[in-house]
């Protein structure tokens, strides 16, 4: 594929790990601006910093909700939701809960979904869910993508990044055909090089999310 146009404006510029410090976090906002990405997505403690941080910039916060695992109560869900979304996330990034897709328990994954869609939505937030991929059969993405779409979601995302995979192309098309035009599609977990990117976006990525975002835009850059 050709040279993208504003690569940088793909990354939700990541760090998740449970050791991260607030020192590690104005770095990442440091990078986020001199990169202007797309956001950075942080643990929601991390949000008010966050927005502190990266005031007066065009670079948005996403916080994750339910995360690593999905398995909390959907209560739990919506009022990390809205405890984020109060203190300035522009963007929840939700684990659905894989164990209940797996059971075949549809409705409740779509009322899970929903729930966080609609606090989300009462904050002027958008919602990407967290499918964990590499958990799923291709039917079960093919599925999670269309309960994702009945709840209301902008978005579907392939992994955690804290499971036993990360984003494939595979999975990332597989997304993109199901959810057409109607959702977009993040495809994160493991991408840490120029070359993975770019097949990530030319799979139907509209989003990525790295912690390795700086060294893929200086890679780009040298091209």
């Amino acid at each position: 594929m050709g040279k993208i146009q504003h690569l940088n404006k793909y990354f939700d510029h990541t760090l998740l790990k449970a050791e991260a410090t607030e020192a590690d976090i104005k770095k990442l906002c440091a990078e986020a601006k001199e990169y202007d990405f797309y956001s950075v997505c942080v643990n929601g403690c991390y949000v008010p910093l966050a927005v502190e941080e990266l005031k007066g910039t065009d670079v948005k916060v996403a916080a994750v909700v339910g995360f690593p695992l999905g398995a909390m109560s959907t209560e739990a869900k919506a009022f990390e939701t809205d405890w984020v979304c109060g203190v300035g996330a522009d963007e929840v990034d939700m684990v659905l809960n894989v164990g209940a897709l797996k059971e075949g328990k549809y409705e409740y994954v779509r009322d899970d979904i929903c729930t966080v869609v609609a606090m989300a939505y009462e904050n002027d937030a958008i919602v990407k869910v967290i499918l964990e991929t590499c958990l799923l059969t291709d039917e079960e993405i093919i599925k999670a993508c269309q309960l994702s779409l009945e709840a209301g979601a902008e978005f579907v995302k392939t992994s955690t990044g804290f499971s036993t995979g990360g984003a494939t192309e595979h999975h990332v098309s597989l997304m993109r055909k199901t959810v057409e035009d109607k959702a977009k599609v993040k495809a994160s977990g493991g991408i840490r090089d120029l070359e993975n990117t770019l097949k990530m976006i030319e799979a139907g990525a509209d989003r990525i999310g790295a912690s390795a975002s700086v060294a893929i835009m200086k890679a780009y850059q040298q091209k």
